[in-house]
């Protein structure tokens, strides 16, 4: 069994309209929410043997919260290629993968983020920001994932659940 993990990137700053999409920071919450979910899956040991993360600032800085708050030991891998990235995009980086690794994760965008997840688990589930999703895949090789395959959403954690 394989295991993803999505996360959309935290709330980012609008603050100054002549940013460029691509370059828009985290705002106060985004910095807040992003190590917080990261807190989480530390509690609940789902620490990912892999991070992918779109090189947009806001994903960028998502996922830079996120690793320190896990202790991710390795470095994230920065694609452009996921920044808005289709759920195909998405697909064909873990298709790619060393079976060596059991849990990858990845910090993007909506809304192929949110079709990924519905390819993969059949379901439609929203993915506001900073909101993490465990999926579990019946595969043993990266190279086995297709649109075929359907996993099982293990759980969704959104931030603002998780100050109650």
């Amino acid at each position: 069994m394989k295991e993803i993990i999505l996360m959309r990137h935290a709330k980012s700053s609008w603050k100054d309209a002549e940013i460029k999409d691509f370059d828009r920071p985290l705002n106060k919450r985004g910095k807040k929410d992003a190590p917080k979910m990261g807190k989480i899956l530390l509690e609940k040991d789902i620490i990912p043997d892999r991070i992918f993360s779109s090189s947009a600032k806001r994903a960028r800085l998502t996922a830079e919260a996120v690793a320190k708050s896990i202790s991710y030991a390795d470095d994230v891998i920065y694609m452009e290629e996921l920044y808005l990235a289709e759920p195909e995009t998405i697909l064909n980086v873990l298709k790619n993968q060393a079976d060596e690794f059991n849990r990858i994760m990845f910090v993007g965008h909506n809304p192929g983020m949110e079709w990924f997840l519905q390819m993969m688990c059949g379901e439609v589930v929203s993915l506001p920001t900073a909101t993490v999703a465990h999926i579990r895949i019946p595969i043993d090789h990266w190279g086995d994932l297709d649109e075929e395959v359907e996993g099982d959403l293990l759980n969704r954690w959104k931030p603002k659940k998780q100050d109650d």
